[in-house]
Formats: C-alpha cells, sequence, structure tokens
C-alpha cells in the first residue's frame, strides 16, 4: 500500500477496498461519531456505497487522495483517518483539514502531530495557501487539537442540517491557517530553537 506520509509515530497511505471493517468498526463507535452523527450507526452498505468512494477519490489538484488511513508506525494497527482535501477539486489553494481516530488512540497526541505533517505537507510540497478546519462548537477535544496544529479561530456558523444532534444548538466553529502565518511561525520557533542562526 502506498505511504503518503509517514511522522516519528504515524504512517499515512491511501485506503484500499480491503479497509471497509476498520472503517466500520471506527463509524460504529458512538463516541466517535458523538460529534458527527450524533453517535448513530453505520451499516456496511452505507461504508461501501457513501463512505468508500469519497475516501478513495483523487483529487486533481494533489493528482492524489484527499483522506489517509492512519496506521502505527511501530505495529500497522489502524487508527482512523485524516482528512487533507482541496475544497475545490481542481485547485491546491485551500484544504480542509480533518481527523478521526478510533477511542484508543485518543488522548496520545495523534491528532496534532498527523495534522502538523499534513500541514507543513501541503504548505511545503502541495501548493497549499490557507487550512481550514471545522468541529461543533462543543467539541473541545478537536477544537485544541486545532490550535494545537497551528489553527486559530476564526468565525462561530449554524448551518442547515438535515437532522439535529446534541450540541448543535451552540453552532459550528471554523479554524484556520494561511501559509504566510505558517512560515512567520516556523521562522521564529526555528529562531528560538537556534539563537546564534
Amino acid at each position: 500500500m502506498s505511504t503518503f506520509l509517514e511522522t516519528g509515530r504515524l504512517a499515512l497511505r491511501a485506503f484500499t477496498p480491503a479497509d471497509v471493517d476498520s472503517l466500520l468498526a471506527l463509524d460504529n463507535d458512538p463516541e466517535v461519531t458523538r460529534f458527527i452523527n450524533g453517535g448513530r450507526p453505520t451499516t456496511r452498505e452505507d461504508i461501501l456505497r457513501r463512505t468508500l468512494p469519497k475516501l478513495l477519490h483523487d483529487h486533481p489538484a494533489f493528482r492524489t487522495r484527499g483522506f489517509w488511513a492512519a496506521e502505527e508506525r511501530a505495529t500497522g494497527v489502524f487508527l482512523g483517518w485524516f482528512e487533507f482535501r482541496p475544497l475545490v477539486d481542481d485547485s491546491p489553494a485551500v484544504v480542509e483539514l480533518g481527523y478521526r481516530l478510533n477511542r484508543a488512540s485518543w488522548g496520545h497526541g495523534y491528532a496534532t502531530e498527523g495534522s502538523r505533517a499534513l500541514i507543513r505537507k501541503g504548505f511545503t510540497d502541495l501548493g497549499v495557501e490557507r487550512v481550514t478546519a471545522n468541529t461543533m462548537t462543543v467539541n473541545a477535544r478537536s477544537r485544541r487539537v486545532m490550535e494545537k496544529s497551528g489553527l486559530s479561530f476564526v468565525r462561530t456558523f449554524t448551518g442547515d442540517w438535515p437532522e439535529a444532534i446534541p450540541g448543535s444548538e451552540h453552532g459550528e466553529v471554523e479554524y484556520a491557517l494561511t501559509r504566510a502565518d505558517w512560515a512567520a511561525r516556523e521562522d521564529r520557533e526555528s529562531g528560538e530553537r537556534d539563537p546564534a542562526g
């Protein structure tokens, strides 16, 4: 399987149809999907018909995927996935960052580690100018990952969702990071690490 990106602890690779069972388990943990669909179960048919085609889609802007299976490098264990998807299929300028990891991997910094690596790759290799991410206002864990990954709060908004889930009455939040802001922060941090430089 093709590895897209590696970090100290993670390997991000392209999804294949063989990932159906892993995706089914991930999307059937009500805590994992609490802020997505209120924790409702997902069927194998939903994974095959709706989820997998989205995860297997190649984006012309990147000439590659926008969703990546996340595995622990040391063990090969499936942890979930990361999204780094162009908002306009044929333009790399603005991408959406997202992540969905299994509950056993929460609290270990994987979401931040993978997000930072994708942001770096986007700004240095893929021609990305702006990274954006959204979550429910009440999803404090996800918001913290966005902040630790370098994104800043932009706005709170409400959508016209087909079904309300607990907490949706508080709306959603958008976070973002531009290439210029990322580069400035990288320069500052590099100077702090190497004061003689």
